[in-house]
């Protein structure tokens, strides 16, 4: 069973590790892997310690999922979540102030297929709902097929918005994806509780 809670400050260097070792294993082959092989944990978690307040404060919210895979209460999977970051958004992006983001959804890649995802997305959902947000938008890298077919299936549909970020000088563009309140909730049997 997958728990999903709030992330406390204890939790940021295996929320790391869980974000590095998903960018190693998501992005091998479409961003340079020089890029990829400097990550490191240990900057990693300065930068969300750092950030942590900030990002509360800004009306950011951490979600960690543990327990799945015989874990033990260890992390294995991190969201974050907050009000939709309009600067830049662009014309017609249709952003409104009672949108929310999901800035990122990461799971430890020895366990993707296995609930830990969908647990921590339905945990967002539920965030949104709470909140009163009318839609979710993320931004996915358009290369990464698997997460697209994830967030698909959760509802979300590309809406035609498109970004490139460079890393070590190579451009990889990305995609936005909106889901509207009220699509395709969690169901009565989703492996989820927030404490």
């Amino acid at each position: 069973m997958t728990w999903v809670r709030e992330m406390v400050a204890g939790d940021a260097a295996a929320v790391s590790a869980v974000r590095v070792a998903g960018w190693r294993a998501a992005y091998a082959g479409v961003i340079p892997g020089a890029y990829l092989d400097a990550m490191s944990v240990e900057r990693d978690t300065a930068l969300r310690e750092e950030r942590s307040a900030a990002g509360r404060a800004a009306g950011l919210r951490d979600l960690v999922a543990v327990g799945a895979d015989g874990a033990d209460g260890r992390v294995v999977g991190w969201a974050c979540c907050g009000p939709r970051d309009t600067p830049g958004a662009g014309a017609g992006s249709g952003a409104g102030a009672g949108e929310g983001e999901l800035y990122a959804l990461y799971v430890r890649p020895d366990l993707l297929g296995r609930g830990v995802g969908r647990a921590l997305l339905f945990a967002v959902h539920d965030e949104a709902a709470a909140r009163g947000w009318g839609a979710l938008v993320l931004w996915v890298v358009e290369a990464n097929a698997r997460a697209r077919r994830f967030y698909e299936a959760a509802g979300y549909r590309a809406d035609g918005g498109a970004q490139s970020e460079e890393y070590d000088g190579v451009p990889v563009r990305e995609v936005r994806y909106r889901r509207a309140a009220g699509d395709s909730q969690s169901g009565p049997a989703s492996p989820r509780s927030l404490r």
